[in-house]
């Protein structure tokens, strides 16, 4: 139980870390509505999905056959860890955001963006098969299963997070 903490904290504060998907969810809540943040939101975390399953079905298999590649993965998901915090760490925090010019899109259009923008991000998976190994906790569960429980407590908490920190700011209008 205490390593699914650990994981439930990580991922919170990942999730509140700046990134496009954070920028994405924001600006559409911001310049849509919650609805429209909402529907993006959930597009974003069903595209987690895609992900889990790679990592579920990839590691797992990785893990059963070498102990030693383990070792290495988890090394080098260690390794792109600290780059992503470097990099963040560094990043320019400046936002500048305007409501001009902007088309009204649907929420299913939303959902299909935020879909497309996490599966076709192949950082996505790279992160999974970084964070996912370090967080197994269990003897008994097969390893699929535990990469799949990791997998929705990641949609849950982003989920989560995405709502209330970012979707409070669709209360507040930004001038050009």
């Amino acid at each position: 139980m205490d390593i699914l903490i650990s994981f439930v904290l990580a991922v919170s504060f990942l999730a509140i870390s700046p990134g496009p998907d954070n920028i994405f969810v924001l600006m559409q809540s911001v310049v849509h509505g919650k609805k429209y943040g909402i529907s993006t939101i959930a597009g974003l975390m069903s595209g987690c999905l895609v992900h889990t399953t790679f990592v579920a079905f990839g590691v797992s298999t990785i893990i059963k056959e070498n102990n030693t590649i383990f070792l290495v993965i988890k090394l080098l998901g260690a390794i792109y860890l600290f780059f992503l915090s470097y990099r963040v760490f560094k990043s320019d925090a400046t936002i500048t955001m305007t409501t001009q010019n902007i088309q009204k899109k649907t929420p299913f259009k939303l959902f299909k963006m935020g879909f497309m923008m996490n599966v076709l991000n192949p950082k996505v998976t790279i992160f999974f098969l970084a964070l996912f190994p370090g967080f197994l906790f269990s003897e008994i569960l097969p390893i699929s299963l535990q990469f799949y429980i990791l997998g929705a407590l990641f949609i849950l908490v982003s989920f989560v997070v995405f709502s209330l920190a970012f979707l409070e700011m669709s209360k507040y209008t930004f001038a050009a």
